[in-house]
Protein backbone atom coordinates (compact mmCIF):
# COMPACT_ATOMS: atom_id res chain seq x y z
CA UNK A 1 0.00 0.00 0.00
CA UNK A 2 1.38 3.43 -0.86
CA UNK A 3 1.96 5.80 2.01
CA UNK A 4 0.10 9.11 1.92
CA UNK A 5 1.89 12.27 2.88
CA UNK A 6 -1.24 14.07 4.02
CA UNK A 7 -3.99 16.04 2.31
CA UNK A 8 -3.60 16.91 -1.34
CA UNK A 9 -2.36 20.54 -1.64
CA UNK A 10 -4.52 21.02 -4.73
CA UNK A 11 -7.68 20.56 -2.67
CA UNK A 12 -7.34 24.07 -1.25
CA UNK A 13 -7.03 25.23 2.32
CA UNK A 14 -7.85 22.65 4.98
CA UNK A 15 -9.53 25.20 7.23
CA UNK A 16 -13.13 26.24 6.84
CA UNK A 17 -13.60 28.81 4.08
CA UNK A 18 -16.20 30.63 6.17
CA UNK A 19 -13.49 31.60 8.62
CA UNK A 20 -11.29 33.39 6.05
CA UNK A 21 -11.00 37.12 6.43
CA UNK A 22 -11.86 39.60 3.72
CA UNK A 23 -8.15 40.37 3.36
CA UNK A 24 -7.35 36.71 2.72
CA UNK A 25 -10.14 36.45 0.17
CA UNK A 26 -9.00 39.63 -1.54
CA UNK A 27 -5.40 38.37 -1.57
CA UNK A 28 -6.48 35.11 -3.19
CA UNK A 29 -8.53 37.05 -5.73
CA UNK A 30 -5.55 39.22 -6.65
CA UNK A 31 -3.28 36.18 -6.99
CA UNK A 32 -5.82 34.37 -9.15
CA UNK A 33 -6.27 37.46 -11.31
CA UNK A 34 -2.51 37.87 -11.66
CA UNK A 35 -2.17 34.22 -12.69
CA UNK A 36 -4.94 34.60 -15.24
CA UNK A 37 -3.38 37.78 -16.66
CA UNK A 38 0.05 36.14 -16.92
CA UNK A 39 -1.46 33.15 -18.71
CA UNK A 40 -3.27 35.43 -21.17
CA UNK A 41 -0.10 37.45 -21.74
CA UNK A 42 1.92 34.28 -22.38
CA UNK A 43 -0.74 33.08 -24.82
CA UNK A 44 -0.65 36.34 -26.77
CA UNK A 45 3.14 36.34 -26.70
CA UNK A 46 3.21 32.82 -28.17
CA UNK A 47 0.70 33.79 -30.87
CA UNK A 48 2.78 36.86 -31.78
CA UNK A 49 5.97 34.79 -31.93
CA UNK A 50 4.31 32.24 -34.20
CA UNK A 51 2.96 34.93 -36.51
CA UNK A 52 6.35 36.64 -36.55
CA UNK A 53 8.04 33.44 -37.64
CA UNK A 54 5.49 32.92 -40.41
CA UNK A 55 5.87 36.55 -41.54
CA UNK A 56 9.68 36.25 -41.58
CA UNK A 57 9.50 33.15 -43.77
CA UNK A 58 7.07 34.86 -46.12
CA UNK A 59 9.25 37.97 -46.37
CA UNK A 60 12.35 35.90 -47.17
CA UNK A 61 10.42 34.11 -49.92
CA UNK A 62 9.16 37.45 -51.27
CA UNK A 63 12.65 38.94 -51.28
CA UNK A 64 14.13 35.92 -53.09
CA UNK A 65 11.29 35.96 -55.63
CA UNK A 66 11.70 39.70 -56.18
CA UNK A 67 15.43 39.27 -56.78
CA UNK A 68 14.85 36.49 -59.33
CA UNK A 69 12.14 38.52 -61.06
CA UNK A 70 14.30 41.63 -61.36
CA UNK A 71 17.33 39.73 -62.66
CA UNK A 72 15.29 37.79 -65.22
CA UNK A 73 13.56 40.98 -66.39
CA UNK A 74 16.95 42.65 -66.78
CA UNK A 75 18.17 39.74 -68.90
CA UNK A 76 15.09 39.96 -71.15
CA UNK A 77 15.47 43.73 -71.58
CA UNK A 78 19.18 43.48 -72.41
CA UNK A 79 18.49 40.66 -74.86
CA UNK A 80 15.75 42.69 -76.53
CA UNK A 81 17.97 45.76 -76.87
CA UNK A 82 20.84 43.71 -78.32
CA UNK A 83 18.50 41.98 -80.79
CA UNK A 84 16.95 45.26 -81.94
CA UNK A 85 20.35 46.93 -82.20
CA UNK A 86 21.13 44.83 -85.29
CA UNK A 87 18.12 46.29 -87.10
CA UNK A 88 17.70 49.89 -85.84
CA UNK A 89 20.98 50.73 -84.13
CA UNK A 90 21.96 50.57 -80.46
CA UNK A 91 20.73 54.04 -79.41
CA UNK A 92 17.32 53.71 -81.00
CA UNK A 93 16.99 50.14 -79.69
CA UNK A 94 17.70 51.36 -76.17
CA UNK A 95 15.07 54.07 -76.51
CA UNK A 96 12.56 51.71 -78.13
CA UNK A 97 12.79 49.35 -75.17
CA UNK A 98 13.53 51.82 -72.34
CA UNK A 99 10.88 54.46 -72.92
CA UNK A 100 7.85 52.10 -72.85
CA UNK A 101 9.25 50.33 -69.79
CA UNK A 102 9.86 53.65 -68.01
CA UNK A 103 6.35 54.85 -68.89
CA UNK A 104 4.81 51.62 -67.62
CA UNK A 105 6.84 51.83 -64.43
CA UNK A 106 5.79 55.46 -63.89
CA UNK A 107 2.09 54.66 -64.32
CA UNK A 108 2.31 51.66 -61.99
CA UNK A 109 4.07 53.71 -59.31
CA UNK A 110 1.55 56.53 -59.72
CA UNK A 111 -1.36 54.07 -59.43
CA UNK A 112 0.17 52.39 -56.36
CA UNK A 113 0.95 55.69 -54.62
CA UNK A 114 -2.60 56.92 -55.24
CA UNK A 115 -3.88 53.70 -53.68
CA UNK A 116 -1.62 54.16 -50.64
CA UNK A 117 -2.80 57.75 -50.16
CA UNK A 118 -6.39 56.46 -50.40
CA UNK A 119 -5.83 54.32 -47.30
CA UNK A 120 -6.03 57.37 -45.04
CA UNK A 121 -9.28 57.97 -43.26
CA UNK A 122 -11.96 59.56 -45.37
CA UNK A 123 -14.30 62.24 -44.03
CA UNK A 124 -17.12 59.79 -43.23
CA UNK A 125 -14.77 57.65 -41.18
CA UNK A 126 -13.39 60.69 -39.31
CA UNK A 127 -16.91 61.89 -38.48
CA UNK A 128 -17.93 58.45 -37.20
CA UNK A 129 -14.85 58.31 -34.94
CA UNK A 130 -15.56 61.80 -33.61
CA UNK A 131 -19.16 60.76 -32.79
CA UNK A 132 -17.77 57.75 -30.96
CA UNK A 133 -19.16 55.25 -33.43
CA UNK A 134 -17.36 52.38 -35.05
CA UNK A 135 -16.71 53.12 -38.74
CA UNK A 136 -18.14 50.50 -41.05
Amino acid sequence: MPATAGPDPLDGPAEDRHEESIGDLFGRLVEDGRGYAEAEFNLYKAIAAHRGLRARRALVALAAGWFLLVTSTTAVVIGTVISLAHYIGPMLAGLAVGVPLAAGGYFLIHYGWTGIKGLTRDTGEREAIERGERPS
